[in-house]
């Protein structure tokens, strides 16, 4: 359903915080080495530049490898790296209504060409009668001055994360009763063209839990799309014909036997095995890295931040188990503490894997034997920065992270950082493992955790839910969402962005 949208500029305008220093991110395997395809550092490894941006979430590179395009929560903004070391603010949009109906919780974009594509809201409401569900495009061919296209494609649904693939948009849907991958054409006129569900193939995935079966994420290269379905594993579709997509394989680390044993599905949620979060190969289709959003529960092993698994998919029908990239220690690795380090989003490209690990910081690690990984070069600083994914701008140059201000109980700060890609090591790395380094009481972490609760409900749109929704909501505060919003992690990190704005 299209619907028409009204945008109303922020105003805002460009300003750099201060100068970095000498701060860090181990690699998630410990100390950097140096690569011989790399140059080293003359000094310790360090930013580039960087640029704040309120709200910011996840970032794409444009084609030439000058603009990056960020979710901000509430909008979406741009900026030219063309001078890495003065990332230049062009745009930023954060209001977005669509027959006065807000779009909001951006956490994704994506871009291909001259189009870019702003989904929303990224997590399930009991608001739903009060925002639109659904995307917007834009031609962006002119990046200070993006113009709407058409107009806003209503999927009545929201959507987490999608895929843009030249005119072939794929999106993630997902509902307690399935979790489909929805495929549109969204040239001249949007239209759905097909679509891809777990369940029709493995009907019996539809007696566990749903969000443990949650359709995350999904990456398309050459004709093949790789789905990130959280703890069912990554599934391989051939969509050489995307109204007809077809299963090639799966990797995983649990099984459905072990999924149905589970007496209550939402404690699968946070700790491992599993949480395939996001999933992507390289540029030659041969390598698949999958990365697993995960903390410490106190459960069985293994119990931690989730780190990411590499695999051989050059036959794409008989995938390989490769080797894996451990995510950085932390003093307390618990999703309420605030201190997480486990992997989100990361790129694979000519032989490097770039990886953002949230506080953790970014890391670059050398991949070429998939079987033992090699640090490069890492960098952090967890009392600012937390980092949402890393992709690469000019390669072999230069790439950029994108840092969210909306960890709970967390100090992090929204900004675009630009990185060398070089060899080397932070000077003085500021430590994840002292506890006097972080101000970790349990107690005012509850008393956070209720406060962002009660304002997020307040700021939110109110909407009278149904007995089904409520005991959703009730069900899924267990795993440290807020205020209805019902997603995997991240619903709770796009909330503390809504309630750090009502404080301002």
């Amino acid at each position: 359903m299209q619907r028409r949208t009204v945008l109303r500029r922020s105003g805002a305008s460009l300003f750099a915080l201060p100068a970095l220093g000498s701060r860090s991110i181990d690699a998630a395997s410990g100390t950097a080495a140096s690569s011989g395809s790399l140059e080293t550092a003359d000094s310790g490894y360090e930013p580039l530049g960087q640029v704040a941006i309120e709200g910011a979430a996840e970032a794409v590179v444009g084609d030439d490898g000058e603009i990056v395009y960020l979710a901000t929560t509430t909008g979406f903004a741009i900026v030219d790296v063309s001078d890495p070391g003065d990332p230049e603010l062009l745009f930023q949009e954060d209001s977005i209504a669509v027959d006065g109906d807000p779009l909001l919780e951006v956490l994704d974009v994506k871009v291909d060409g001259d189009r870019l594509v702003v989904p929303g809201p990224a997590n399930r409401t009991s608001a739903s009668g009060r925002l639109f569900h659904g995307f917007c495009c834009y031609d962006v061919s002119e990046p200070a001055e993006p113009a709407l296209v058409g107009q806003p494609y209503e999927t009545g649904f929201h959507i987490h994360n999608c895929y843009l693939d030249g005119e072939t948009l794929y999106v993630v849907a997902n509902d307690p009763a399935e979790n489909p991958l929805v495929v549109y054409d969204v040239g001249a006129e949007i239209e759905e063209i097909g679509r891809w569900s777990l369940l029709e193939r493995e009907p019996d995935w539809g007696d566990v839990y749903w969000l443990a079966r949650y359709l995350h994420d999904v990456y398309v290269h050459d004709d093949i799309a790789y789905l990130a379905h959280w703890n069912a594993g990554t599934y391989l579709l051939d969509v050489a014909d995307p109204s007809e997509p077809e299963y090639l394989s799966h990797v995983a680390e649990t099984s459905l036997e072990e999924q149905l044993a589970v007496d209550d599905g939402s404690e699968t949620q946070q700790g491992l095995p599993g949480n395939d979060h996001y999933s992507a190969v390289d540029e030659t289709g041969d390598l698949l890295a999958v990365g697993r959003e995960a903390w410490a529960t106190g459960g069985d092993e293994p119990d931690g931040p989730g780190g990411i698994d590499l695999y051989d998919v050059s036959e794409p029908e008989a995938p390989v188990e490769r080797g894996s990239i451990a995510a950085p220690e932390a003093v307390d690795e618990s999703y309420g503490a605030g201190l997480w380090t486990t992997a989100h989003n990361f790129e694979l490209r000519d032989g490097r894997l770039y990886a953002s690990w949230y506080r953790g910081g970014v890391s670059i690690h050398d991949v070429t034997d998939p079987d033992e990984p090699e640090a490069v070069a890492s960098w952090r600083d967890p009392h600012e920065a937390g980092f949402w994914t890393a992709r690469v701008a000019e390669p072999g140059e230069t790439f950029v992270a994108s840092s969210t201000p909306a960890i709970p109980n967390s100090p992090t700060e929204g900004a675009l950082y630009t990185f060398p890609i070089e060899a080397g090591e932070q000077v003085d790395p500021p430590s994840l493992t002292d506890p006097d380094a972080f101000d970790l009481e349990p107690e005012r972490r509850t008393e956070d955790d209720e406060d962002a609760g009660e304002e997020t409900a307040q700021s939110e749109p109110t909407a009278e839910t149904s007995q089904e929704d409520d005991e959703t909501e009730d069900d899924d505060s267990r795993l440290g969402f807020t205020a209805g919003a019902v997603g995997v992690a991240s619903g709770a990190v796009a909330l503390e962005v809504l309630r750090r704005r009502n404080r301002q």
